[in-house]
């Protein structure tokens, strides 16, 4: 039974702003420490701009992601089940299992569909968490804000359409689920689309407060920004969550510069009633 559009990109969005709240504080791993840099704040736009050129000028580059996918989402869920997700367990890395199993035998469903959305999701957070961990927090926003970019500029000049066509329609032998896009329903969204969004919450995640508060604004800016399907067929779902990010980002700013002066006020007037050596 087909879902209507309108729970079909509600539940789709719930899962963006899901995505944005799970993450955790990436932890220290030395391992990582050597590989940290700047650079990898290019990874988010390259991962949107390089795909969707490969997909349209080298052949089955949509097969190659589909079956890539198969390989790398459910022991990537696991680590977000397990590691890297808020509330984490190892023993819960085991739910990947039970996910892909459900997203296989019941596909064509909407709760295989639904475990294969969230199997995607789960592995956008470890990847997020990841790449927190090696970069500059800064440098990461911007990444997320260019990648926005590219992805607006792509829908806006229809070079994404047909890729992105290409990509969805791309199926794996076996039976297999589909895991390189997110179908739900009627609404279909990139996996790109819960990677920046899980990129969001793992560059806040040492503040959960922040965190939260970019996660409802991703899904109320989501949910305004999805009127434009009244007119048009396709939007860039990554704009949102970089809107969110600008939003929170200035209010936190705002809100710092208000308390600035409060604070520096805040000894001087210990000082003036504090007692002086001689007296007593």
């Amino acid at each position: 039974m087909a879902l209507a559009f309108i729970p079909s990109d509600a539940g789709l969005l719930a899962l963006q702003a899901g995505v944005v709240a799970a993450p955790r504080a990436a932890p220290m791993v030395p391992q990582l420490d050597r590989f940290h840099g700047r650079g990898w704040a290019l990874v988010p736009i390259a991962s949107i701009v390089l795909v969707v050129f490969a997909i349209r000028y080298v052949s089955d580059t949509a097969t190659g992601l589909t079956y890539l996918a198969l390989v790398a989402i459910p022991p990537l869920a696991a680590g977000a089940l397990g590691w890297a997700a808020h509330g984490a367990r190892p023993i819960a890395a085991l739910g990947a299992i039970v996910l892909f199993v459900v997203a296989w035998v019941a596909k064509t469903s909407l709760a295989g569909e639904a475990a294969a959305a969230l199997l995607s999701a789960l592995s956008c957070v470890t990847l997020g968490v990841l790449l927190a961990a090696v970069t500059p927090p800064g440098w990461l926003k911007v990444g997320i804000v260019l990648m926005a970019g590219a992805d607006t500029w792509l829908v806006v000049s229809d070079l994404l359409q047909a890729p992105n066509a290409t990509l969805v329609a791309a199926r794996p032998t076996a039976g297999l689920p589909q895991l390189q896009s997110e179908i739900f329903g009627t609404v279909s969204m990139g996996y790109g689309d819960l990677f920046v969004a899980a990129l969001l919450g793992a560059v806040l995640a040492a503040d959960q407060r922040r965190q939260l508060t970019a996660a409802l604004l991703t899904l109320a800016v989501a949910a305004v920004f999805d009127l434009l399907f009244l007119v048009i067929s396709e939007l860039p779902a990554t704009v949102p969550v970089a809107l969110a990010l600008v939003i929170e980002e200035l209010w936190w700013r705002h809100r710092r510069r208000l308390a600035s002066p409060l604070l520096g006020r805040l000894p001087r007037r210990q000082a003036q009633t504090a007692p002086s050596p001689g007296d007593g």
